[in-house]
């Protein structure tokens, strides 16, 4: 006679069978052959029925655990009132600097002076005109990142000697050297409102100094290594991105964790922040980005179309656009009102490990590979009727990956079939176009709101 070996199945059959699931002092097994003899004495009886009916209502209850179906919930993480304080920091911050952006561009657009079309031509031919200013040996071990500050005046590297060296520009002259680490430094940013300057390191730690190399102070939290680091607008809050699949955002004031993110099914490799400070961008090795909402702490967006790990992640002055970095050698923009790709950008031979855009308006976008190339790459606003568009995966709230991409296909056949040709050309050995140290590549977008 089969009786169930798993101890809540044995539990629930007892229930059916109207026996008291558990007696005093009754073990796993115990139980389990209280459910047997129960059963056999049952259909000696002539119960045969009972016990039929208590194991059709059960409509095939998991026996091992390796039977049991997993079913995902969301589930909610109660926030400390120090985080409630910093999201409406947040909204008071970046309210009126996207009620000025806004303001701005629309003045732009109707003003009759404004020429926004050789505004951006003459920053797009002075990117294409840039050559080696200099160049310097940073440290005995590889260079991980490097940072200017606020004014262009110092220049931070990172390395995996776990130094960090402040050189001034452009003399190219080392003024502090930074030792704190125990582990090699993964990436440095300088704080958007002073010349503080934070580093991540694999040492599962990130760091706040001063710009004479003093100390600040640091952020211990992360269970494994961290990747990168990146500053709020408003210089209060610092993120980190790390292999402990979460980022964090801390107060550099206080030094406190105000939030750790989930969300990523593999390690976290990049995050960065909307230029009004309302949204954060997160990216990783499971080749997604996801938009979060500072402000509220829900995700805005799943940004997926890579087919290999995602290693950047960068806004658009413009407050629209969102360019992501991939393993797979393509550089993809990505439209936030829509949240829908708008182009996917071959600029590579091989992965691009980072890309940011051009810090004033966005006129073109720079990014780097393993290929030993930088690619600058010019941002043009084309009208609605020119615009390609690439369908997006929006992941439901509650949904798997896996099932956002099982719609995605079944929504968008022609989409995915078009891609895969694409593939199935450049393995036959179609001619990329390459993009070199000054290579501009135009881009029809949307100006859809």
């Amino acid at each position: 006679m089969a009786v169930p070996t798993n101890d809540s199945a044995v539990r629930a059959r007892l229930r059916r069978l109207g026996e008291p699931i558990t007696l005093f002092g009754e073990r796993e097994m115990e139980r389990r052959d209280r459910l047997r003899a129960l059963m056999v004495r049952l259909e000696a009886d002539g119960q045969f029925d009972r016990l039929l009916r208590a194991q059709e209502d059960e409509q095939g209850a998991p026996g091992d655990d390796d039977d049991m179906e997993q079913i995902q919930y969301p589930f909610f993480t109660e926030g400390t009132n120090q985080l409630l304080q910093a999201r409406v920091d947040i909204a008071m911050y970046s309210l009126p600097r996207a009620k000025a952006r806004v303001d701005s561009a629309k003045r732009r657009l109707a003003g009759p002076d404004e020429d926004p079309e050789a505004e951006a031509a003459l920053v797009v031919k002075q990117a294409g005109d840039f050559v080696l200013e200099c160049s310097e040996i940073g440290d005995d071990r590889p260079l991980t990142g490097c940072s200017f500050s606020r004014d262009a005046s110092m220049l931070a590297t990172s390395s995996w000697s776990g130094i960090i060296k402040v050189w001034s520009m452009p003399q190219i002259t080392k003024i502090a050297t930074l030792k704190g680490h125990t582990e090699r430094a993964t990436d440095v940013a300088f704080s958007p409102v002073d010349n503080c300057l934070a580093t991540a390191s694999a040492d599962k730690t990130a760091k706040l100094w001063n710009r004479d190399g003093s100390l600040l102070m640091s952020f211990d939290g992360h269970l494994d290594r961290l990747a990168r680091v990146a500053f709020h607008p408003s210089g209060k809050y610092l993120g980190t991105a790390s292999f402990d699949k979460t980022w964090r955002l801390w107060d550099i004031n206080t030094g406190t964790e105000l939030l750790l993110q989930e969300g990523h099914s593999r390690s976290v490799y990049g995050v960065s922040f909307h230029p009004d400070g309302s949204l954060a961008a997160s990216c990783g090795l499971d080749a997604n980005a996801r938009v979060w909402d500072l402000r509220s702490g829900r995700l805005y967006c799943t940004l997926i179309g890579h087919v290999k790990p995602v290693l950047g992640v960068s806004f658009s002055p413009n407050g629209h656009l969102v360019a992501t970095a991939s393993e797979d050698n393509f550089c993809r923009i990505w439209d936030l009102r829509t949240r829908q790709m708008v182009y996917s950008i071959p600029a590579h031979k091989s992965l691009i490990s980072h890309v940011k855009f051009e810090p004033q308006e966005g006129y073109y976008l720079a990014t780097s590979s393993y290929d030993s190339k930088a690619a600058g790459i010019q941002m043009e606003e084309m009208p609605a009727k020119k615009a390609k568009k690439r369908p997006a995966v929006v992941v439901a709230p509650g949904e798997s990956d896996e099932a956002a991409m099982a719609r995605f296909v079944r929504e968008h056949p022609q989409y995915v079939q078009a891609e895969l040709r694409d593939i199935v050309a450049k393995k036959k050995g179609v001619k990329e176009d390459e993009a070199g140290s000054s290579t501009v590549i135009p881009i029809e977008l949307s100006d859809e709101d």
